[in-house]
């Protein structure tokens, strides 16, 4: 739990089944690319493995290091062109950043998603003026469940870890919070893992946006 007697200086969010509804969008994506170019169709279970690492990476394990360049062009104008069919902001999401916003707290971005498709949704959605630094999964060398995504918004801002909480919905983010000494907010809304997400340890848990919503005006008055 956050102290008291330590100011929450800044937040740090996911955004696939955090800020945003997005895992359907990504599932097919990569099976437009799949069927494309190998001819299969790969089970949620099997699109999931490949997450870490960003886009790039994971389609070049479909599709091979050759081709890899096109189907990525490929993945993203069919990301783009089923974004606003597929993917939305959570409800009441928006509210919280400019709560937080308000409340003069540091918002920073720490995704898996390449800096494509992660830009693309955060202004597609219109939420990207809420956030003081995104880092992608381009923008690491070690990604999740690695802290270094984390370590980065600290020294950026200065910050120690107990000044800061990290929001996420995968046992990959409760990790990466663990190893950067930050406290994590598992959100359960929309996590592919939930299951695995309550197993792991974590320092608060938000079944609903509007649960999260409460904790922040509680404890940032």
């Amino acid at each position: 739990m956050v102290s008291s007697e330590t100011r929450l200086s800044c937040v740090i969010f996911d955004i696939d089944g955090t800020l945003t509804r997005t895992n359907e969008l990504i599932f097919a994506s990569f099976n437009y690319v799949a069927s494309k170019y190998v001819g299969k169709t790969l089970t949620p279970s099997e699109i999931i493995a490949l997450f870490g690492p960003p886009e790039e990476v994971a389609v070049a394990r479909i599709v091979g290091d050759e081709r890899a360049s096109a189907a990525m062009d490929d993945l993203c104008e069919y990301y783009q062109a089923h974004h606003q069919g597929m993917a939305s902001l959570h409800e009441g999401m928006e509210e919280v950043l400019q709560f937080l916003k308000d409340r003069n707290v540091r918002l920073a971005v720490f995704t898996g998603k390449g800096t494509r498709t992660a830009s693309f949704t955060l202004q597609e959605l219109r939420i990207e003026k809420y956030f003081d630094l995104i880092v992608s999964g381009t923008d690491v060398r070690n990604h999740k469940p690695h802290p270094e995504g984390i370590q980065k918004v600290l020294r950026t801002f200065n910050l120690k870890p107990d000044q800061a909480l990290m929001v996420g919905d995968t046992v990959s983010d409760a990790r990466a919070s663990r190893s950067a000494g930050v406290r994590m907010a598992a959100v359960l809304w929309d996590s592919h893992d939930r299951e695995g997400l309550l197993a792991t340890e974590t320092d608060l848990q938000f079944h609903n946006v509007s649960d999260m919503l409460v904790w922040f005006r509680g404890h940032l008055n």
